[in-house]
């Protein structure tokens, strides 16, 4: 199966699916659609709206390429609303890139060779929310992204394309996402490539799911060892929401950046203990 030259729609509300775009228009590859959300949207683990922090609004793309877009509102029942709309585009698949509502089977069976999505993780690992932070967290060496196609399983369809990249001590979710984002172009490129016959790998084994996060996941515990806080910093740091500790007088201290170093005793002895150095974030 080869996709080149074939009808699709997008679906994203990231720059990271910006970014994949934009990258796929300049290629003479466009939707014949954008779908996107809110940078304010409900969702079903929050009682009140979340933020996405790393929105992009498609609105200049949209006007820049004469690309229609359609907007899931707040409280609109995600994409059934435009059945109708997408039947009627005679699509041949969808392309997901920054999506946070499940796709009902009823609308990706619309498409002939069905959905197909950019996950930020080496499926089936940290299948779920928040792959690349919990990766961090997790104080990984190695993260990746993966295309695959969309089933009602969360994360578990067949993969299209799998490819890694190195996390290193230093960085930071920006600097992941980064990394992320250039491998996704690529992939994007080589699935609509003229040469690019897809074959589909079922995952072999059960997927690691991880949850979604939220602002208040973010509270730092004190009696954890300083690689683990440090870690915990760097994957919610700018521009995620931030790791944070409560002061006495109830607010937020959130902390952006850390190192750790280790520090000399008496006699200019090493210790093992290392000590942890921040750098704070307005709220």
């Amino acid at each position: 199966m080869k996709l080149r030259n074939l009808p699709y729609v997008f679906l994203s509300s990231t720059h990271f699916g910006k970014e994949i775009l934009e990258s796929l228009i300049s290629h003479n590859c466009p939707p014949k659609a954008i779908f996107s959300i809110p940078e304010y949207f409900s969702i079903s683990y929050s009682k009140t709206k979340v933020k996405n922090c790393n929105y992009y609004d498609f609105q200049e793309i949209s006007q820049k390429y004469s690309i229609p877009l359609y907007i899931i509102e707040s409280g609109v029942a995600p994409l059934t609303s435009f059945y109708d709309v997408i039947h009627s585009m005679q699509l041949d698949f969808m392309l997901v890139a920054g999506w946070y509502y499940k796709i009902p089977k009823s609308i990706y069976s619309l498409c002939k060779f069905g959905s197909f999505g950019f996950h930020n993780s080496l499926l089936p690992k940290y299948a779920g929310g928040a792959p690349l932070v919990w990766a961090i967290i997790n104080g990984e060496t190695q993260a990746g992204v993966s295309l695959f196609r969309m089933e009602e399983g969360m994360d578990s369809g067949a993969i299209i394309l799998q490819e890694s990249f190195s996390i290193e001590s230093e960085d930071t979710i920006a600097e992941v996402l980064k990394k992320a984002t250039s491998k996704a172009k690529e992939m994007s490129l080589k699935l609509f490539r003229q040469d690019f016959e897809i074959v589909f790998k079922e995952q072999e084994s059960p997927q690691e799911y991880y949850p979604q996060r939220t602002p208040n996941d973010g509270e730092i515990d004190l009696k954890w060892d300083a690689l683990s806080i440090y870690n915990f910093i760097r994957a919610q740091s700018s521009p995620y929401p931030g790791a944070f500790i409560k002061t006495i007088d109830g607010k937020k201290l959130i902390i952006d950046k850390a190192h750790i170093e280790n520090f000399c005793g008496g006699g200019g002895i090493l210790l093992s203990r290392p000590k942890i150095f921040c750098v704070l974030r307005a709220a």
